[in-house]
């Protein structure tokens, strides 16, 4: 009899779709949080406005990120059957005369279809859903350049396991669910390969505030007098404290001592050889 694959999975939160208060705001990071609708609520909301046709390319790009975006004329009757229905968004050009754009949120369906733009916005059940739907062949079956996407978002470990001890009371698995891992279970024979998927936190950005700094009328920066003092002490210490500055004294150095001296390397070295 065939073994089943099991995924042990937590049940996964309600999405909650956010409304957007103004199609301006929108991003490369907020791009994921709404869906095709509201895009197009807050676009004929605002696509009057004074400015919109200036930022309106900039949006479809972004748009573009998470969406299909495909551009259509609504006086075609087939055409605006196409996209007017069937889970596409309508977005107007403010310029009507351009038509109008039809989007609808990219499907993820296969393993491949994943980026590193929207790796950090599915739930690890999808993720392993995805995997597991990859012909079967478990984690070393996926190319190491879809492996490294996956990798950027989720915490990914594997194990390999007899059958019969795949449960253990107490065992990896019991001890990887308790610490938050979801569990992807591939028979491979009388063993099988459990691999354990675990959301990555967030990364913060790092934001550095830098002094400001004054330019004369070349655009060329104005040395503070700090930065004088500094560049003394720096040159200071690189004097007292490297001992390759003494030993870096090349040989023409003395050579060329000597030669003041009316001296030569063979008068040295015959002085040498006397002593």
């Amino acid at each position: 009899m065939k073994e089943e694959k099991k995924t042990a999975k937590k049940k996964a939160p309600k999405k909650t779709v956010k409304k957007l208060e103004s199609i301006l705001d929108l991003n490369s990071n907020n791009i994921w949080d709404f869906d095709e609708y509201a895009i197009s609520e807050a676009w004929e909301r605002e696509r009057q406005g004074e400015d919109f046709s200036i930022s309106e390319m900039k949006l479809l790009n972004t748009i573009r990120l998470a969406f299909e975006v495909v551009h259509y004329n609504p006086a075609d009757e087939r055409e605006a059957a196409k996209y007017e229905n069937g889970g596409w968004a309508k977005l107007t050009h403010c310029n009507e005369e351009k038509g109008c754009v039809a989007i609808r949120r990219k499907a993820i369906e296969r393993i491949t279809d994943l980026s590193y733009e929207n790796i950090r916005h599915i739930s690890t059940a999808m993720l392993l859903e995805l995997i597991d739907r990859n012909f079967g062949g478990g984690w070393d079956a996926i190319a190491l350049a879809i492996r490294d996407i996956i990798e950027t978002g989720f915490e990914i470990s594997t194990t390999q396991l007899p059958a019969s001890r795949i449960h253990t009371p107490g065992g990896t698995v019991d001890k990887k669910v308790a610490q938050g891992f979801d569990v992807l279970e591939i028979p491979k024979g009388t063993w099988v390969e459990a691999i354990f998927a675990k959301k990555k936190d967030p990364v913060e950005k790092i934001h550095m505030d830098l002094p400001e700094r004054e330019y004369d009328e070349d655009g060329n920066p104005i040395s503070l007098p700090e930065d004088l003092n500094n560049d003394e002490e720096n040159d200071d210490d690189v004097l007292d404290n490297d001992d390759t500055y003494y030993s870096s004294l090349t040989p023409e150095a003395d050579v060329k001592d000597l030669e003041e001296e009316g001296l030569s390397i063979e008068d040295v070295s015959e002085s040498d050889e006397d002593e």
